[in-house]
């Protein structure tokens, strides 16, 4: 390996030995068809509706609208699939009805393991649909439902990203049958955002076979489908939304008990949440005295870099209309599991404007009162507008602070858009903040052979009282993201080294970040694989003065999955990292790495068993170079779920790290067990520990969900500390909440 010139020196991906893999002929793409071809469906309101049982015999049905001509979206595209699938649609004053005969041969082998409301299910057997209420290629919603009736939903924040983490209030219902499994969709069309005056929809339908590996859909290119890849739906007339308002109060019965020294406290917190369609497509909300007890807890990251973590957002608050603040795409990558790139995320999101996890919390991540805030959200014409406003309580030093988020963007070319941003206030200081941005995103998915092309371009400017210049930050990116054949793609930002964005996320700035990202897809037929994939991921962090930060090769020459659902993938990782602070680079307590340029290689494999079987995980494996020194890494999760009514998990993260400066090793453990008594009701059950921290937290929390939009929550949080690294823990904290959400719709 050449280490002087390293790019220079990356081979190329073993195409040829992937084209040895598909047996019988080099041609392994059907080509008969390109999914250019529109695919229309009219669809009739009704005077009645279908009651939710998840049966479709009832005469209502007979009158609906019917579509069955669903093709392969993978493995192999516009094949036949090997099931068949009947669509019924219907709608009526207040809301559209989705019904599906889910039929299969073998339906005793059909897949249902959830039964969590939740949780996902892509291990089942389940039925999708995409809705773009506006038309526009550019944004939408998806609900998918199990053959248990359990619900699932994203939005889309970016033609092709989804916000799994938004909830809307939806029913559905499933029930088995001779044929199948057949499900039905109440979908109100207040839960949606749309213009009355247009009757014309984009819609699309998908439904996994996992014991075949097998997706199957209506509309399709380049074995994906998304708001911009996507049949219509005509015939919405005179719809209505009735007043639109949807009040949500809910209180919070806490006790918290600290150890050493002892105390407690008692607290009652009542919060509410007002929901009001202005109009069809835009949407205002209300928030006072904000309450996130209930919020999932996030997962614990193992950190061996220099440079900040990721964590998502999970707040419905936040989540509500979380597509119309999106900017730029920053983020955006793919699963580097499915051939995305190997970038981290942290990397990624660096420069993101506005990231709502800043608001109501705190620098070290403790929760922060929210006494009020007010939200604006949604679309006017070809316009997408958004304007937030929050009051967050004075929290240790940082005094009481209002923040602002206002952003506008405007539909342009057929599936692009252009638009701007602006925030004020910094919720972790009490300096003055501001930034001002504008972004254009460029989507053409009409290519010759259903290919893609997009790009994004952006540029920001912030103010910080004590800053003065170099606060400016800007980025380029154009990407073929095809999912079959060649893709590839090159980006470019920099950021300034004042650039501060105090609602957004930046972990390191004076850089400029360049990637090169290619690789190739084979989806072989007639072959015991499903794909087969070769890459490369080039990425380069360099100092505004020239200086190299952070180099990273990444070479995956085989990456394999099978009809399973069951991957391989090698992997061969070439680093250069170069530490120019005085002071060195503290990596674990006591051990220091010095000043200096490392080149340092790694090479690994990743497992994974597919997820549809009682008995599931995946295993990392990483060895090699590391710094000045050598690094051992493993971590796997092996799922055991015997029935829907039961699923347990352990999870591990071994790290063993030899430096010249000092050995250590890292251990992260995680351990889950779900017992779902029904569809409505589940007791979740959370461990982890890290030795870093010496720390155990567990989190329970027993749900109940009569119905969409009601919940009840009890939920206990108990953390234990090894204070002396004896093996000896003893109580740190514990809280127990009682909380009830219940929504009143208008």
């Amino acid at each position: 390996m050449c280490r002087k010139h390293k790019i220079l020196c990356v081979p190329s991906p073993l195409f040829l030995l992937l084209l040895s893999l598909s047996p019988g002929s080099a041609v392994t793409q059907v080509d008969a068809l390109d999914g250019t071809k529109q695919k229309t469906v009219q669809v009739g309101r009704s005077g009645q509706a279908p009651v939710m049982d998840g049966r479709l015999d009832e005469d209502v049905w007979s009158r609906a609208a019917m579509v069955d001509d669903l093709h392969q979206i993978s493995p192999i595209e516009y094949a036949e699939a090997s099931v068949d699938t009947r669509v019924y649609l219907l709608y009526t004053d207040d809301a559209l009805y989705v019904g599906a005969q889910l039929i299969d041969s073998e339906p005793s082998e059909m897949s249902a393991q959830i039964l969590r409301q939740g949780e996902d299910f892509f291990s089942d057997d389940f039925f999708a649909i995409i809705l773009d209420p506006f038309h526009d290629r550019r944004s939408g919603y998806r609900f998918e439902v199990n053959c248990n009736g359990i619900r699932a939903d994203s939005l889309y924040a970016d033609t092709s990203q989804q916000q799994r983490n938004w909830d809307g209030i939806w029913q559905a219902a499933a029930a088995a049958n001779e044929q199948g499994c057949s499900v039905e969709m109440r979908i109100p069309f207040k839960t949606l955002s749309f213009d009355p005056r247009n009757d014309v929809w984009g819609i699309n339908f998908m439904r996994s076979v996992p014991r075949k590996s097998e997706w199957i859909g209506w509309v399709s290119r380049n074995n994906g489908m998304n708001p911009s890849i996507a049949g219509t739906a005509t015939g919405f007339e005179n719809l209505t939304q009735s007043s639109g308002l949807d009040i949500v109060p809910s209180i919070s019965l806490r006790e918290g008990r600290a150890f050493s020294p002892a105390a407690g406290d008692f607290a009652t917190e009542p919060s509410l949440d007002v929901f009001y369609k202005l109009t069809p497509a835009l949407n205002g909300a209300l928030t006072v005295n904000t309450d996130f007890s209930a919020t999932e807890v996030d997962d614990r990251q193992v950190d061996l870099s220099r440079f900040s973590l990721f964590f998502p957002e999970k707040r419905t608050f936040f989540l509500k209309d979380a597509d119309v603040f999106e900017f730029g795409r920053l983020g955006a990558s793919g699963n580097s599991r499915r051939g995305g790139a190997t970038f981290s995320r942290p990397s990624l999101e660096n420069g993101r404007p506005f990231f709502s996890r800043r608001l109501g919390l705190s620098a070290s991540g403790e929760p922060a009162d929210i006494d009020y805030g007010g939200k604006l959200s949604g679309r006017v014409g070809r316009w997408k507008v958004g304007a937030l406003a929050i009051r967050q309580d004075a929290l240790g030093d940082v005094a009481a602070t209002n923040m602002f988020v206002g952003r506008v963007a405007a539909n342009v070319l057929s599936e692009s858009s252009l638009g701007v941003l602006v925030t004020h206030g910094d919720p972790q200081s009490n300096l003055d903040n501001s930034l001002a941005g504008a972004d254009f995103r460029y989507l053409n998915s009409r290519l010759p052979g259903g290919r893609t092309l997009q790009g994004e371009a952006w540029f920001q400017q912030s103010t910080t009282t004590g800053l003065d210049g170099d606060d400016q930050a800007f980025g380029l990116r154009v990407q073929i993201p095809n999912r079959t054949g060649f893709r590839g793609g090159l980006g470019i930002k920099e950021l300034q080294k004042n650039f501060n964005p105090a609602l957004g996320f930046v972990n390191r700035t004076g850089i400029r970040d360049q990637t090169v990202a290619l690789g190739y897809t084979r989806r072989p037929r007639n072959s015991p694989l499903r794909s087969v994939f070769a890459g490369v991921d080039v990425q380069q962090i360099s100092l505004l003065s020239g200086e190299l930060q952070t180099e990273m090769i990444s070479i995956r020459p085989l990456s394999i999955e099978n009809h399973s659902r069951d991957s391989f993938e090698l992997r061969y990782t070439a680093n250069k990292e170069v530490i120019s602070d005085i002071d060195g680079f503290e990596i674990s307590a006591g051990v220091v790495i010095p000043p200096g340029e490392y080149s340092f290689d790694e090479y690994g494999f990743d497992l994974i068993a597919g997820s549809q079987r009682p008995l599931s995980g995946n295993l990392t494996f990483r060895t090699g170079e590391f710094y000045d020194g050598d690094r051992f890494m493993l971590r796997g999760r092996l799922t055991w779920a015997p029935s829907k009514y039961f699923r347990t998990g352990v999870g591990y993260h071994f790290d063993e790290v030899d430096l010249p400066q000092g050995n250590f090793i890292v251990r992260l453990a995680t351990l889950q067990a779900d017992i779902v008594f029904s569809s409505t009701l589940s007791w979740v059950n959370l461990i982890q520990y890290d030795n870093v921290s010496e720390t155990a937290g567990i989190n329970s929390r027993l749900h109940w969900i009569p119905e969409a939009g009601r919940e009840f929550f009890i939920v206990l949080n108990h953390s234990l500390h090894d204070i002396d690294r004896n093996d000896s823990f003893h109580s740190k904290q514990t809280d127990l909440t009682l909380k009830m959400n219940y929504i009143f719709r208008f």
